[in-house]
């Protein structure tokens, strides 16, 4: 999906015009961008620089004069609004020079077991998931990528040889049109998340949107959904059929006119749904017993390294990386541990070398297969008031093979019994990306818990292009340059 130069002039230029500032971290030597990064506008709000260093400051707050800007690896920096402009909304951070680890080493011997065993024993001092308000934005963007598409009526007993290469042609237009295509989604929601304990919560939202290309939505349901629309427009329409594949009856009675019934589906999310998927996702970030991050930090499992120590946020920080012990651990990667409190402030992590996921391979039975090769993820937490930890970013992405490839058979719902056969095949890679920031965190009491009433639908906005004043006075993830340059049709 091509960039545009003009979307720089606009960023950079918009700050100028409205109530808002957009910025960009780099680093001052390498001038690459510094993402996640805290720009605090205040002792416990503020925002993160994103995956390519860019944040923005809503300027509701007419006594904000300053941000502070703090980064492992990076010195502290506090600047002032107006110098940021006077910077053309580039912010430069300088590297921490460390002679801390060499001092440090020299003075006290450092082990990682041991650095680990005392962050697990001071898990129940350092979170607290119970009982909590958190305002949240949360992003998913996905991506498909199809290498390989065929879809060809192989038989039909009533159709004449004209209308059945006509329809092979289309078929052949749409797989193109698929393989060509940079198909990408993004939905966005902010809302309240009230947490009782890990298992329970209740969500309420107060904005969501979704940008698609609508016409160009090619999820494997909308594509065979599609080819199957090609295909009814040559069969009698005053017909229905049943639509079977291979031993399994998929469609009792399939009609040209379902095709209408996606555009006639109502723009809304179900809470339960959003509120599921959003605790799933906070759990993950959770350290009870074997939760995802519990089993990072499992000697069983793993093996520990000290690598070095920083500064991170004024706090001394340990940096250990970790690696699979036993070929049943998945994942390599880093935790960084407050020296003070033994806190976990940031965990870093992906596959190890060529480890995967869940994986199906069904191909030469039921023509299907499929891998999950990919699952990496940052997490940040932050200290509040009570110097309890919190989440304040989290991201994960996975990414998955697939493989399809089914013979279907269109069956008239009639005396005739006539039959299409039709052979679809889909071959490709998909990727998706969650993230989850937190602006705030406030205790909940229980009669204030079971007080909160959770819709069970929110409306959404449809988008076929970015628009920045939807989120305007948000404290929202900054969204990337090619969420900016997206546009689909009208």
């Amino acid at each position: 999906m091509p960039y545009k130069i003009i979307l720089l002039l606009l960023l950079f230029s918009t700050p100028v015009l409205s109530q808002n500032i957009t910025a960009k971290l780099i680093d001052k030597k390498s001038k690459s961008p510094i993402p996640y990064a805290s720009i605090k506008t205040g002792k416990y709000s503020g925002v993160i620089s994103n995956e390519e260093g860019y944040f923005t400051i809503h300027m509701n707050n007419k006594t904000l004069d300053t941000v502070s800007i703090s980064c492992l690896g990076y010195q502290n920096k506090t600047i002032s609004i107006q110098n940021i402009k006077g910077l053309n909304f580039i912010i430069n951070l300088d590297e921490a020079i460390n002679q801390l680890s060499e001092v440090y080493i020299s003075n006290k011997a450092l082990n990682a077991d041991s650095i680990i065993a005392k962050a697990k024993r001071k898990l129940p001092n350092n979170y607290d998931t119970s009982l909590f308000k958190h305002t949240v934005f949360r992003r998913t963007t996905d991506y498909v990528d199809f290498k390989n598409l065929v879809f060809e009526i192989e038989k039909a007993s009533h159709v004449n040889k004209k209308d059945m290469e006509s329809a092979n042609g289309n078929l052949k237009a749409l797989s193109d049109k698929i393989r060509k295509s940079d198909i990408v989604q993004f939905e966005d929601f902010k809302g309240e998340f009230y947490a009782f304990n890990k298992d329970s919560s209740k969500l309420r939202v107060s904005k969501a949107t979704q940008l698609l290309d609508y016409k160009n939505d090619f999820s494997i349901e909308q594509i065979q959904d599609k080819a199957q629309h090609i295909i009814l427009k040559y069969l009698d329409t005053t017909k229905t059929y049943k639509l079977k594949s291979g031993l399994f009856k998929i469609e009792d009675s399939l009609a040209l006119k379902d095709d209408d019934k996606a555009e006639n589906k109502r723009k809304e999310y179900k809470i339960t749904f959003l509120n599921d998927k959003t605790r799933s996702f906070i759990k993950r970030s959770q350290f009870y017993k074997n939760s995802f991050l519990d089993k990072l930090l499992s000697f069983d499992l793993y093996e520990f390294t000290h690598e070095d120590v920083a500064y991170n946020n004024n706090e001394l920080t340990h940096i250990i990386s970790f690696k699979p012990k036993k070929g049943k651990a998945k994942y390599t990667g880093k935790l960084y541990v407050s020296d003070d409190t033994y806190a976990i402030t940031r965990v870093d992590y992906k596959y190890y070398k060529n480890r995967h996921g869940e994986k199906l391979n069904l191909k030469f039975i039921l023509g299907i297969k499929y891998i999950a090769n990919i699952s990496t993820g940052t997490f940040l937490f932050e200290k509040d008031s009570s110097n309890i930890y919190h989440p304040k970013y989290l991201k994960h992405s996975t990414g998955s093979y697939f493989y399809v490839n089914r013979d279907m058979k269109f069956i008239e719902n009639s005396s005739a019994r006539n039959k299409v056969n039709f052979s679809f095949k889909i071959e490709g890679e998909n990727r998706n990306k969650k993230e989850l920031l937190f602006s705030s965190n406030n205790k909940l009491s229980l009669q204030d818990f079971e007080a909160i009433k959770q819709d069970s639908v929110v409306p959404y906005k449809r988008l076929n292009k970015f628009e920045k004043t939807i989120w305007d006075s948000e404290q929202i993830i900054e969204p990337t340059l090619e969420m900016k340059a997206f546009e689909g049709e009208d």
